[in-house]
């Protein structure tokens, strides 16, 4: 049958979606189908380590197998994102047994259902069909979006830009940091360059959202490291920038927070500096500052805090690979921020108190900042790594030691939109 798509927008909040497939496909699928509040089944025998982490967090419900056509049963919409056409045919038949709508990224004219090409801008939304064409869609969403942005404004390196880089067999590397979690706190440039790579290289901490806005026929790697957990080696990250990079493409190294805080953004810039492969460096909003803003914590403020330290969790105190002097923070009377450590928090506050740290000292931890699953918890340095395990927080989590938690209590700024406090903590 033929004709052309009746345009819907659905509301999946609290209705079962199936995602069929745990690769790139699902990774660009599944954030937002939870953005959108659906319940999701994802139904692979492997996941991508961003699929893992989502199903790690509880965000979606991971049948680790292969699909079973009663997995259907209660659904309301289906995504086949696997590239084999016989098992996605298989999927489309038991959907259409049920009536229910089925989107296939393998084959879009055997679907019952399209997938459009997607822009927001705050509450709106602008959905493209292009008749079936990817290109065609992405295309017309590019010429809205820009017409919607309130911000343009011409940039400050037009080299970089599709269709102006020079006429070289090289192509460019772009190490763009994509903010702390909320998608509409890349930057602008960032924003930009994404959009308009052909490969874009992505990290777990990446806010999903952004990915609706890679072109379709752009090369998406996960390069998702989930912490303590499975990685792909940082050598092979550098590999795929410079070769990408070498073969005449625009590489867009997406980064959650700022490339160079704690991401690694300075290896990757040698290694293509090495390998002749130019690089822009496109700076991102860290979540060392973001989160605690987003909780109504300055990290400075006048009579409070003249200075705020950041400083890396990743190792613990007591470590030989530690670079940190634990000794000389505690002796601060700053803000202390401290990135990825939750794992070692127990021994950080421990050797802080050690070393003269008062034990009263106001503490707060703030967990997914600036996204609506974001979470604040309010302890002291004494007893904050029992608060935390017992309000069962995870990474990803920003911790916050000084005069600096409480300054603006009761202030009318406490939290993110969308975002619940913590059990057993003071939000």
């Amino acid at each position: 049958m033929s004709g052309n798509p009746y345009p819907l927008g659905l509301r999946l909040a609290g209705r079962r979606v199936v995602v069929v497939g745990g690769g790139v496909v699902a990774t660009r699928r599944v954030p937002a189908l939870l953005d959108a509040g659906a319940h999701v089944l994802l139904v692979a025998p492997e996941l991508t380590p961003a699929l893992r982490a989502h199903a790690d967090a509880a965000r979606l419900d991971w049948a680790p197998r292969r699909f079973a056509p009663d997995d259907l049963d209660g659904a309301w919409l289906v995504q086949v994102a696997i590239d084999d056409p016989i098992a996605a045919a298989s999927v489309s038949a038991a959907a259409a047994e049920r009536r229910i709508f089925c989107v296939r990224a393998d084959d879009r004219f055997s679907a019952t259902a399209w997938t459009p090409a997607v822009t927001r801008q705050g509450p709106v939304t602008v959905a493209v069909l292009g008749g079936g064409d990817p290109r065609r869609s992405m295309a017309v969403r590019d010429a809205i979006r820009d017409l919607l942005d309130v911000r343009k404004g011409p940039l400050s390196t037009p080299a970089v830009e599709e269709g102006s880089l020079p006429h070289t067999r090289v192509g460019r590397v772009a190490l763009v940091g994509a903010g702390p979690g909320d998608p509409e706190l890349i930057t602008v440039r960032g924003w930009r360059l994404l959009t308009r790579a052909d490969v874009v290289v992505a990290d777990r901490l990446v806010p999903g959202l952004l990915l609706d806005e890679v072109r379709a026929d752009a090369e998406l790697v996960d390069a998702s490291k989930i912490p303590y957990g499975p990685s792909r080696a940082q050598e092979e990250i550098n590999q795929i920038l410079v070769d990408r990079a070498l073969a005449g493409k625009l590489v867009v190294r997406l980064k959650g927070g700022d490339p160079y805080v704690f991401g690694r953004g300075g290896e990757e810039l040698l290694a293509c500096a090495a390998a002749g492969v130019p690089v822009t460096v496109v700076p991102g909003v860290t979540s060392s500052i973001a989160a605690p803003a987003a909780a109504g914590i300055p990290v400075t403020h006048r009579g409070v805090a003249h200075e705020f330290t950041v400083v890396s969790g990743h190792v613990a105190p007591d470590s030989p690979d530690s670079l940190v002097r634990w000794d000389a923070l505690a002796g601060l009377r700053g803000t202390l921020v401290v990135l990825m450590g939750l794992k070692n928090l127990a021994a950080i506050t421990a050797t802080l108190v050690a070393h003269g740290r008062p034990a009263e000292t106001p503490a707060a931890v703030v967990q997914e900042a600036t996204t609506g699953a974001q979470r604040v918890l309010r302890s002291t340095l004494g007893t904050v790594a029992a608060d935390v395990v017992a309000a069962g927080l995870r990474p990803p989590a920003v911790v916050v030691l000084g005069d600096v938690a409480t300054a603006l209590a009761g202030a009318g700024l406490e939290g993110f939109p969308g975002s619940p406090p913590a059990p057993g903590g003071q939000a």
